[in-house]
């Protein structure tokens, strides 16, 4: 039962449209959440989707504002986070709200290869996942994260989730108006915020609220939105959006950069999104969603597009020194492409992003080369492969990101003796195959040995679990 304290009560009567109703709130408010998962459209169509998950006795109703994203019911409970499935990436666990503003953000779709994408706050990975999807894994998506144990986070699920386009950041995301000035094309800030939304997850998310509490939150929404706003092209959208729900923390903080750049900030009216969009709609056009009014969580979303140029704030800053990386030589490339083609029969996408740094073999995203020295990165695309005395080793994140034609399809039993770690026995001796990629559904899980008798395990020991979720028989 959701716990609200009278000064909530109080504050957000204020804020809650003419039509709806402050009892209907408190009821829905205290109901749990519908379970709801996006398909990753990286590694699977929405159809081979459904199709594989309706004999597992799952039934899907359609979320209106994400094309791939669905309520789901089940015959029997289940753990979602420890099926064969979620664990190679063909879906994740996402409350159907926080899908807007990635929807909002990408619509229409743009598969651009030249798109310069920003995500300012972005752990645990569900809307930058979410948007590498959108993009087709083609741009560059650049995903950043304060906190440090929150960014290994969010590179294990943009790992899982088979995404190739992205490169990590972690600070203070005030600072990418300064350091990325007038870059992107598309930037989404998912701002901190007081949660408020969140409170059919977390029944206490209101039990302490207090409105002196909201000056910091809202003062810290101010200069990420204007940093933002700085860090984006002109002809360039940014989506602001939180899980609060009063004025204060949503329609005040769009009406701030309004007001703070005359005549270079434009409202997109988000009326028309989706089918049933302007049953949330504010009269500014923003999207004000509460628990009511879809059965969701309670979530906030604005479209602002920057409509000229603005002057920069501070100067521009140094360029950085001693990037880590350089481009790999003709020979090298020529070198990891043979040996991907011969030994898994995979084709690199852009041979003209390998980098190497040390004994390692990276791919770039194909725009990434205009950031070198502008800012540090934690992480750059995907280490394709380890190089040894003779020849590679091809690393776990490629395999789950890079298709391959040529695959061992494994049963649903031998796939979750893949995932428990252990290596599986062939029903006859066969000629050894050497490294060979092992698939589920038609979809990469990892590499084995082929040894002849059996295929010996070759999951990073930090992926491995003890328990798979086992499905009765229907």
């Amino acid at each position: 039962m959701a716990h609200f304290n009278q000064n909530f009560i109080n504050s957000i009567e204020h804020d809650l449209p003419a039509h709806l109703s402050m009892d209907d709130f408190i009821c829905y408010s205290s109901k749990p959440l519908r379970p709801s998962i996006r398909v990753n459209t990286l590694k699977i169509s929405t159809n081979d989707f459904i199709n594989l998950m309706v004999p597992k006795g799952w039934h899907f109703d359609p979320i209106p504002w994400c094309e791939n994203g669905y309520w789901i019911k089940l015959e029997q409970e289940i753990q979602l986070g420890n099926t064969i499935e979620h664990l190679q990436g063909l879906f994740y666990i996402q409350e159907a709200s926080s899908m807007l503003p990635p929807t909002a953000l990408l619509s229409p779709k743009r598969n651009d290869a030249q798109q310069y994408v920003l995500d300012m706050a972005s752990a645990p990975g569900s809307k930058t996942t979410q948007i590498a999807a959108l993009m087709g894994n083609k741009g560059l998506l650049v995903a950043n994260e304060y906190s440090a144990s929150r960014v290994k986070v969010l590179h294990a699920n943009i790992a899982r989730m088979g995404v190739a386009n992205c490169a990590l950041t972690h600070f203070d995301a005030r600072v990418f108006g300064e350091y990325m000035f007038e870059i992107f094309d598309s930037i989404l800030l998912d701002a901190p915020c007081s949660g408020e939304g969140t409170i059919r997850k977390d029944p206490d998310a209101l039990k302490n609220w207090d409105n002196n509490d909201l000056k910091g939150i809202v003062d810290t929404q101010k200069a990420l939105i204007d940093s933002a706003f700085q860090a984006l092209k002109p002809g360039g959208e940014l989506v602001y959006s939180t899980c609060a729900l009063s004025r204060q923390e949503n329609q005040n903080v769009c009406d701030y950069l309004k007001q703070r750049y005359p005549g270079a900030v434009e409202f997109i009216n988000l009326c028309s999104l989706f089918t049933g969009a302007d049953k949330a709609c504010t009269e500014e056009g923003f999207l004000h969603v509460w628990p009511q009014i879809y059965d969701s969580e309670g979530f906030f979303v604005a479209k602002i597009k920057k409509v000229k140029a603005i002057a920069r704030a501070l100067p521009e800053p140094r360029k950085q020194k001693n990037f880590p990386f350089e481009k790999a030589s003709a020979k090298k490339v020529s070198e990891i492409a043979e040996y991907l083609k011969t030994s898994f029969d995979i084709i690199l996408p852009n041979e003209n992003d390998i980098y190497v740094r040390d004994a390692e073999v990276w791919l770039f995203p194909q725009p990434f080369h205009k950031l070198i020295g502008k800012m540090r990165f934690q992480r750059i695309g995907m280490k394709l492969a380890d190089v040894l005395k003779k020849g590679f080793k091809v690393k776990h994140e490629a395999v789950l990101a890079l298709t391959s034609p040529n695959t061992i399809e494994l049963s649903d039993d031998e796939a979750q003796v893949f995932l428990m770690g252990r290596d599986i026995s062939l029903s006859e001796k066969v000629k050894p195959q050497g490294e060979t990629i092992v698939s589920y559904a038609g979809v990469s899980l990892g590499v084995v040995k082929h040894l002849g008798n059996k295929l010996k395990n070759n999951l990073p020991r930090d992926l491995v679990k003890d328990k798979i979720t086992r499905y009765s028989q229907q």
